[in-house]
This record gives structure tokens, C-alpha cells and sequence, in this order.
């Protein structure tokens, strides 16, 4: 690749970075009212979060996806547990693994607080032109795809989903 071309994409990279930052200032405003207004600790959020993306997860994972001790997480689930946010069930296929889930209230509440961006982003996509979102489109895909190929294996849907 020549020293234009580089210096090209160089300048289209930044501009990527650039918009992103300025897209993410928007999401925040978009959701912090709900983030703000919540009485539930930073800890709380992550394994809510996590148990949002993961879904039903071993407690031992969950603990080490959030970066806390098992016993750390046994008092957080538990105080989600009583809001209602989470359930933990043994495990079917051993009695001794606890997994936590979100509850419908728990679902509910992740999408109340992504919710608000997500119909922004909708709408806003909504009024570009056919062209412009296919080309978007390749762009993401693209972008999704090295992501993924770079990222940490994920550990198998227990689901089997």
C-alpha cells in the first residue's frame, strides 16, 4: 500500500474513532437518566449485564466474568434475588453447580436501560437511504468479524442455543 493510500486510511480510521466517541456521548445522555436514577451498585450492574449477554450461567463463571470471588457473587446474587432480578436453580445436569439467571423484572430492567438508545439508533437508521445502509451494513459485518476472530474464545452455550 502506497504512503497516500496509507495515509488515507490512517485519516478514515480516525474519523471512525472520532464518530464513535461522539455516537457514545450520545448513547450516555440517551441512558443516563434510567442508569442514574438506579439504586443498584456497580457490581450489581456488571452481573446483571453479564447475565444479560450470557444468559443462565454456572455461578463460578459468572463470578470470574465480573472479576469477583465466589462468595463476593453469593452476596450480590442475593441481594438481586431479593429485588427480584435474579434466580438461581442448581444445575440439572449436576446438583452441585448453582446458575444464575435474570428473572423477567431483571430483563426488563437491562432493557429499559438499553431501550432508550436502541429506538434512537432505529429511528435514525430508518432515515438513511437503501444504499447507505447497505454499505453500513458491509462496514459492521466487516468490522464484527475481525473483532471476533480476535477475541477470547466464549465458553459454550450450556443451552446448547
Amino acid at each position: 500500500m502506497g504512503s497516500g493510500a496509507s495515509d488515507a486510511k490512517r485519516e478514515l480510521i480516525e474519523r471512525l474513532q472520532e464518530l464513535e466517541v461522539r455516537q457514545l456521548r450520545l448513547f450516555v445522555r440517551d441512558r443516563s437518566l434510567p442508569l442514574l436514577s438506579t439504586t443498584l451498585t456497580i457490581q450489581q450492574l456488571k452481573v446483571l449485564v453479564a447475565l444479560a449477554i450470557d444468559g443462565n450461567t454456572p455461578t463460578h463463571e459468572l463470578a470470574e466474568r465480573v472479576g469477583v470471588s465466589v462468595a463476593t457473587l453469593t452476596g450480590i446474587v442475593d441481594r438481586l434475588s431479593a429485588r427480584s432480578l435474579v434466580l438461581r436453580r442448581e444445575d440439572p445436569a449436576d446438583r452441585r453447580v448453582r446458575r444464575v439467571d435474570l428473572t423477567e423484572e431483571g430483563r426488563t430492567l437491562i432493557d429499559d436501560m438499553w431501550g432508550t438508545s436502541r429506538e434512537r439508533t432505529s429511528a435514525a437508521l430508518r432515515s438513511l437511504d437503501l444504499e447507505t445502509l447497505r454499505g453500513l451494513v458491509r462496514g459492521v459485518e466487516a468490522l464484527y468479524e475481525v473483532l471476533r476472530r480476535s477475541a477470547p474464545a466464549e465458553p459454550a452455550d450450556p443451552r446448547g442455543a
